[in-house]
């Protein structure tokens, strides 16, 4: 069974406006109501993947009750530990004056320690058989330490363990062998005190000193610039010319879809491709995509390994 796991679950507004402009009201197009948190999105796109999963996380009150009810009604298996407060909600705005894109993404609750411990005690389930995706990241009283404390169930339990979140923490965790990594180009370039703007060689560099540290895969994503691949042998795959929408979703979409072809022993070149179809449909959509309209982006990716 693949998890996902949530550590600061939001409830994301989605509004489409022709103008935003300042002291007078704006009479807005349409807006969306959408449960969110990076590992929910996972947890949809494997649902509509076809591919079982368990959505796992922490929170409080109405909004994080209405995730999972969303949950619910699509068919995912979810289990969030309510310990109080009020899960966030969040605003993304795109305004068509200029075709800008506006983000107000809000702290999430104080998390107990014995809600966080009851939360661990159900990771004490995952067996060999079992994958967990940690995205995101995470409400207060949540350290990045949990990252090694996960890193080590994975080791002793024997379950795969995938990470998607921007702490440099992260390079702590690697000693356990984590099976995916996930880092931005950016937030791999934070990593190593370096600039945001490094080269496709400097990533490749970085993301193989994260593999001789101990991560079994790297996934990088580099936003319009595509994204690297490295296994045994690295990949690199371009992005298709799309009209951004609503990037929020993105790289949760490229990421529970390469998982799911990752796990199944897709092959690399038809993995990377697909998953970047996907994650590039999601940014022109309101919400992630539901793999149903990729025919025009696929084409338009070339997948080749770097020698």
């Amino acid at each position: 069974m693949i998890y996902t796991l949530t550590l600061n679950p939001a409830i994301d507004l989605f509004i489409d406006t022709p103008r935003l402009d300042e002291g007078v009201v704006n009479r807005t197009n349409s807006y969306d109501v959408q449960a969110n948190g990076k590992g929910v999105n996972v947890s949809f796109i494997l649902q509509r993947l076809g591919v079982p999963n368990v959505a796992l996380g922490i929170g409080g009150g109405f909004t994080l009750a209405y995730i999972s009810q969303q949950l619910s009604a699509a068919g995912i298996q979810n289990d969030f530990i309510d310990t109080g407060g009020i899960t966030r909600i969040n605003v993304f705005t795109h305004v068509r004056d200029g075709n800008r894109e506006f983000k107000q993404v809000n702290p999430g609750p104080v998390v107990s320690a014995s809600g966080l411990q009851e939360l661990l005690r159900h990771i004490e389930k995952l067996d060999q058989d079992d994958v967990l995706i940690i995205s995101g990241s995470f409400a207060k009283g949540i350290t990045p330490a949990i990252l090694s404390q996960l890193g080590q169930m994975s080791a002793a339990q024997g379950f795969k363990f995938v990470i998607d979140t921007s702490y440099p923490d992260v390079l702590n965790a690697l000693q356990y062998h984590p099976y995916l990594i996930k880092p931005n180009n950016a937030e791999l370039a934070s990593w190593y005190g370096l600039p945001a703007d490094i080269d496709e060689a400097k990533l490749i560099e970085l993301g193989r000193d994260l593999q001789k540290r101990g991560a079994q895969n790297v996934l990088i994503s580099c936003g319009g610039a595509g994204a690297i691949f490295l296994s045994t042998d690295v990949y690199h795959g371009n992005a298709p010319s799309i009209k951004v929408l609503n990037t929020a979703g993105a790289g949760d979409t490229m990421l529970g879809t390469f998982v799911a072809g990752l796990v199944s022993g897709k092959d690399p070149v038809a993995n990377l491709k697909y998953a970047l179809a996907a994650g590039s449909d999601s940014a022109r959509s309101a919400w992630v995509t539901d793999f149903t309209h990729l025919d025009d982006l696929l084409p338009q990716i070339k997948v080749t390994k770097v020698v």
